[in-house]
């Protein structure tokens, strides 16, 4: 934290809690999902949107949420997405039938993406202009970090106490963050609120966001990192050895947090773009991803992949401020961005799965170092793009 000394400290770690909670609403399941079916017994097939529904908002609203997180204003969309969140979890908590089940899950999709969308641009007019950088590096962590907690804390609440206990602790936690960000953020001069836009000027608007390669440049990246990281967190650890396997993927999203925590705020605050720090980490990505195809389930290359990971968490989450100036275009960059994240989390896993079983491990493999070239290429078209925009 010592780059953030001239920054609001405190209130940098709150909103970054908000992000811990938002994660939570998607971890809160996945890491409990072999008790939910023992809870659910009926849902059958169904069961897999306990997870999916989440993100269906994200997909369908992702890249206007930002206008309307403007309009509606930063700070009370974080305060009113985390007090839905936490109303969203009591109700769960509450063993509904699971049609409303998956209904608090769509709604709780809604805050999810309010939280996500706000909470970056909050935490970039926190830090001064030269730690922003690093802000942004911090709230990149806030999956990777959410999900760490939730199997050291939530997994033994849950051993004692049942997946309901979990659910119901998360809710006490939303709630007390809304309570505490109401209070806090309450002098935080922000942007003015913007005029909603009018539903029929949706497509419009998406087509503007998607034509500026300042906006959709972080979003672009993004969608090639988020159907290779999850994915491979799910498809990969059955081939590797089973001795290491515990140990490898424990260890996986922690090397990620330390990486970008570490290497990535050392090399943004020595002045690389932050573009060119997430197609440094894509390029490294490639190299131990070709590792991994070569020496298949080796322990080494596998946490090699993960701090390369790091490297474009923090390159792409600090690109928003870093491209756009306005706090309304940031919060439309990361509307993208959830937009592309949400996107890349459904893909990601069944085109692994579907290349393993089309071509096995090796054809996987080379499937993903394909996601990371197009990543990099994804970042020079855009490059280029914006060098003729300016010219």
């Amino acid at each position: 934290m010592a780059g953030l000394a001239n920054t609001r400290r405190g209130l940098v770690l709150a909103v970054w809690a908000a992000g811990l909670g938002a994660a939570a609403q998607y971890g809160k399941v996945s890491v409990v999902f072999d008790r939910i079916a023992a809870l659910y017994p009926g849902a059958g097939t169904w069961l897999s949107l306990s997870v999916s529904m989440t993100g269906l908002m994200g997909i369908l609203l992702g890249v206007v949420a930002g206008l309307f997180v403007a309009s509606f204003g930063f700070r009370r969309t974080l305060v009113w997405s985390l007090a839905v969140g936490a109303v969203m979890s009591a109700l769960q908590a509450l063993h509904l039938p699971y049609g409303l089940f998956l209904l608090t899950r769509v709604i709780e999709g809604m805050s999810h993406l309010g939280i996500v969308v706000a909470g970056p641009t909050l935490m970039a007019l926190l830090a001064s202009p030269g730690h922003r950088g690093t802000a942004l590096t911090i709230w990149s962590t806030f999956f990777g970090v959410s999900f760490a907690v939730l199997n050291w804390v939530g997994l033994p609440l849950v051993a004692e106490h049942g997946v309901l206990a979990l659910f119901g602790a998360h809710a006490g936690v939303m709630a007390a963050l809304a309570l505490l960000l109401h209070r806090a953020l309450r002098d935080l001069p922000v942007p003015s609120r913007q005029p909603l836009p009018a539903l029929a000027a949706l497509p419009g608007l998406h087509l503007r966001i998607y034509r500026s390669p300042f906006k959709l440049a972080p979003a672009a990246g993004w969608l090639f990192y988020t159907c290779c990281f999850v994915a491979l967190m799910t498809v990969l650890p059955p081939h590797l050895p089973e001795a290491q396997r515990a140990l490898v993927m424990g260890a996986f999203p922690l090397v990620s947090i330390l990486s970008s925590m570490l290497l990535g705020v050392a090399l943004l605050r020595w002045r690389m773009p932050p573009v060119h720090l997430a197609q440094l980490g894509f390029g490294l990505c490639l190299l131990a991803g070709l590792w991994l195809w070569w020496m298949p389930g080796d322990w080494l290359a596998c946490l090699a992949l993960a701090l390369a990971f790091g490297l474009v968490q923090s390159g792409s989450f600090a690109a928003v401020p870093y491209l756009n100036d306005s706090a309304v275009d940031q919060a439309e960059a990361n509307g993208a961005m959830s937009q592309a994240g949400n996107a890349g989390n459904v893909i990601g896993t069944p085109l692994l799965l579907g290349a393993v079983g089309m071509a096995g491990y090796g054809g996987m493999m080379l499937v993903v170092c394909g996601l990371f070239l197009a990543g990099i290429l994804a970042h020079q078209l855009l490059a280029a793009q914006r060098r003729r925009s300016v010219a």
